[in-house]
């Protein structure tokens, strides 16, 4: 018989860990199940750490890291800039659903995440192999999660701690796999909206740059050629335009490095950053979309954290701070603010000026309800709805818009190029007409 420390949580829903006696981990388990507990992890209890040696253990390598080094091996290469060292946010929404697979078919959480890793190759195989190694050295999950915050948003450690205490661990994960799952579809719908608009900015740009690198060149030959004196206003621009393309690209390259550059500058410095936010809310045709975006986010979000048990105040903080946009995250705080004070969300919502109407009402019926979490979904499909079709609408618009532009623009380019043309037709006509005259009058 062998001691074996163990997490499992009781029919209450209460977290319990302590020791048991069995041959092996398998009769652990079946003994503890027998008991009525839901097993989250066993191991043996004599590489448990003990409270007083907790921080100096956490200093110590894992095992696996030492044998690595060891023996000499080293970590695999992997390239920071490309998501080499962290889960991807697809992935990690498959991993959360069938880890909620895993755990609602009664396996305990350290043998399904060794399952999942096994499933797996690269950063996932990596970052799940430690989260395991850090489970059977007896931290909880999310102190595991914790110490990968580019695999695992604040929300995801926050819903997961939650589950933790609340002894919901399987519904906390499955509810966090949908939430990623309508959070991606709602990315989806909007790439997939954009992406003709895109194509035919990609396929205007294509055009004004072979007009003015191939065909302007040509009629600017011609009117060296043709000595043409004063040429008219708009020619001279495009010929200037095409030098500048041809002679010196590398200006408009650098320029435009320099203008992506100096937009993260600007997003680094907290009053800019507020301005370029508030601006993005307001622009024409997009800002709609954006806010109601954002919005859809909020709401979604702040559901999924109070549906999961996470209190009020450090789910308003995780909201602020994942929403991405300064203009709707100071407002966020500020309800925040009032709220700690001991009033309620709707009515400081409604201070903000941020949120539209409806919102606020809503959130209003769902605190006078005690059904929250509902309201604040039911506003998040609706948003996610209203962005769906104004995404659709947008697309429609711009399509017109953008032929529109990709006509006038090459018109305009035409009519330059041939104004001289036209100009030499004229005074060759008078010429000819006069001369004619001339010849007429002699006789």
């Amino acid at each position: 018989m062998a001691l074996f420390q163990y997490n499992a949580i009781d029919s209450s829903g209460k977290v319990l860990t302590g020791t048991i006696d069995a041959p092996g981990v398998p009769e652990a388990v079946a003994k503890l199940k027998s008991m009525g507990y839901f097993v989250t992890s066993v191991s043996p209890a004599k590489e448990q750490p003990t409270k007083t040696k907790e921080k100096t253990e956490k200093e110590k390598p894992t095992k696996s890291a030492k044998k690595a080094t060891d023996k000499g091996t080293s970590v695999p290469f992997s390239i920071p800039f490309f998501g080499g060292n962290r889960i991807k946010p697809k992935e990690l929404m498959i991993i959360t659903r069938q880890l909620a697979t895993l755990i609602g078919a009664g396996l305990p959480l350290l043998r399904s995440i060794r399952v999942l890793k096994e499933q797996r190759k690269g950063a996932a195989s990596r970052i799940l192999g430690k989260i395991a190694d850090d489970i059977e050295s007896g931290a909880l999950f999310s102190e595991a999660l914790s110490k990968h915050p580019a695999s695992f948003p604040r929300i995801y450690v926050a819903m997961i701690k939650a589950g933790e205490a609340g002894g919901a661990l399987e519904i906390v994960l499955s509810r966090l796999a949908e939430f990623m799952e309508k959070e991606a579809k709602l990315r989806a719908k909007i790439k997939s909206a954009m992406a003709y608009p895109c194509v035919v900015l990609v396929v205007t740009i294509g055009i004004l740059t072979f007009i003015m690198v191939r065909i302007v060149p040509v009629f600017k030959q011609i009117f060296e050629e043709m000595e043409v004196g004063d040429l008219p206003g708009p020619t001279k621009l495009c010929i200037a335009l095409s030098n500048l393309m041809l002679q010196k690209c590398w200006v408009i390259i650098l320029v435009v490095i320099a203008l992506v550059l100096l937009y993260r500058v600007l997003r680094r410095i907290k009053v800019t950053r507020y301005w370029i936010d508030m601006i993005k809310l307001k622009i024409f045709l997009f800002g709609p979309i954006v806010s109601k975006t954002i919005i859809a986010r909020f709401a979604r979000t702040f559901a999924t954290l109070i549906s999961s048990g996470v209190p009020i105040l450090q789910a308003l903080q995780i909201v602020r701070d994942t929403v991405g946009n300064d203009v709707i995250a100071n407002g966020i705080n500020e309800i925040r603010n009032r709220v700690r004070e001991g009033e309620g969300i709707a009515g400081p919502m409604l201070k903000t000026k941020v949120f539209p109407p409806m919102v606020t009402n809503m959130v209003a019926v769902g605190e006078e309800t005690g059904q929250m979490d509902a309201m604040l979904d039911k506003i998040a499909d609706a948003y996610e709805t209203e962005v769906d079709a104004a995404v659709a609408a947008l697309s429609s618009m711009l399509e017109p818009i953008m032929i529109v532009f990709l006509g006038g623009i090459v018109g305009f380019i035409v009519i330059s190029m041939y104004m001289p043309l036209i100009k030499i037709a004229m005074s060759l006509s008078a010429q000819t007409s006069g001369g004619g005259g001339g010849e007429g009058g002699g006789q």
